[in-house]
């Protein structure tokens, strides 16, 4: 993406989180931010329940590594006039702010290309930019999570009422992804045929895209997917279930077809005289008599401690996995080789600050990008960059256009 510019009118972690990919990639990425709120997102004081430093955000941090934030107020002419001296030079315009605001502040597409017809145009939304609920906003915990289905799905109907959504921005940065994608499609369109496009992605639909093969069962049948409670399993393949450890550890055997690694398994599992045993011996035995083998493999597992588990499995063959927690990622020795995680400097100057890196990597390559910006940060070196001198950003500072 070296070369490309992308203007980013947008806060919070869906849309920004595009921003984000895409500075990864090489783009130039100008985040615009209000000159005296700056992301309202930076004011955020609480996680999922865990108080943060301000000068230590990962909300700020995780959407915003790589980019240059430019104060200015899009309410006044004077701040949309510098905003469309800024659009002239980007060849993308990204937002997530409503169809109202975008009008009020006239950066909705019409006055966008006014000034840039060539510039590709990308929308974030919570439902869609059509249809009768296209002024109507949302979050990551209303239109990914609640509304579509996914919390849903993921709530094991036993419970008798709604998990909450564990994972802030959870499909705002999935979201994100899409949006990355669907822009680097639009740049290989423009390239090809000239033609600049406007794209839309939502929450709902990054949603729906994620749960698509359910959903699209659900749509076939009228019944739909339910995950199970702790302790419970369907009985159709019993080399596929969550399995209790001694200490209260969890391993997750995942060997969807069974074929050619039934021996191997149950060697593994120290149950090798089940490999001859004809309940067990070859696949169809094995689904039609799963309750039991459900039963066997989990008096074996519990009999030894997650530990043991984790180190002794992995020279089976068949698919598996220990159950860990999200910090638990951070030391993973699989996530360290590939990585997934990438050092910063801190803003407050303190030890780097980890960010994770985007899914896709090039030529086994690491990520090379820098901290978040802090409000404003970039303003006097994107304007004059721009041409604009220095009388000028003095006036439109004193008139409050910019910061």
């Amino acid at each position: 993406m070296e070369g490309v510019r992308v203007l980013e009118v947008a806060q919070f972690t869906f849309v920004p989180a595009a921003g984000a990919i895409l500075a990864d990639w090489g783009a130039d990425v100008i985040k615009i931010e209000h000159p005296v709120r700056g992301d309202a997102q930076r004011g955020f004081v609480n996680m999922g329940g865990f108080q943060l430093d301000p000068n230590r955000h990962p909300l700020i941090e995780h959407p915003n590594r790589g980019k240059r934030s430019v104060g200015i107020d899009v309410s006044t002419p004077e701040g949309q006039d510098v905003l469309y001296e800024i659009a002239k030079t980007a060849d993308v315009f990204l937002t997530n702010y409503m169809p109202q605001a975008r009008q009020k502040n006239k950066f909705d597409i019409e006055h966008i290309r006014a000034v840039n017809p060539n510039i590709i145009y990308a929308r974030g939304s919570a439902y869609g930019d059509k249809g009768p609920e296209r002024l109507v906003g949302g979050f990551d915990g209303t239109a990914f999570w609640t509304r579509s289905g996914v919390g849903h799905a993921l709530t094991p109907e036993e419970l008798g009422g709604a998990l909450p959504q564990g994972i802030p921005a959870f499909g705002d940065s999935i979201g994100g992804m899409n949006i990355a994608g669907g822009i680097s499609a639009a740049l290989f369109h423009r390239e090809r045929t000239g033609e600049a496009v406007e794209l839309d992605v939502s929450l709902l639909s990054t949603a729906w895209w994620a749960a698509g093969a359910s959903v699209t069962q659900g749509m076939e049948t009228g019944e739909t997917m339910r995950s199970l409670m702790p302790g419970t399993t369907t009985s159709v393949n019993p080399f596929m279930a969550n399995y209790a450890t001694s200490d209260g550890g969890t391993i997750n055997l995942c060997i969807v077809s069974p074929t050619g690694y039934i021996r191997d398994t149950f060697e593994h599992l120290g149950l090798p005289e089940l490999a001859d045993d004809p309940r067990f011996s070859d696949v169809m035995p094995l689904i039609q008599n799963a309750e039991a083998g459900v039963e066997l493999i989990a008096e074996a597992i519990a009999a030894k401690p997650f530990e043991y588990w984790r180190q002794h499995l992995k020279t089976m063959r068949g698919q598996w996995a220990p159950f860990q927690s999200l910090v638990d990622l951070a030391t993973d020795e699989q996530a360290i080789a590939n990585d997934m995680i990438v050092e910063v400097d801190a803003s407050d100057g303190g030890k780097p600050f980890k960010v994770v890196r985007g899914p896709v990597q090039f030529n086994h390559e690491p990520l090379e990008t820098t901290r978040a910006p802090q409000a404003s940060e970039h303003t006097e070196i994107v304007l004059m960059e721009l041409g604009l001198d220095w009388d000028r950003i003095e006036e439109l500072k004193d008139k409050g256009a910019i910061a």
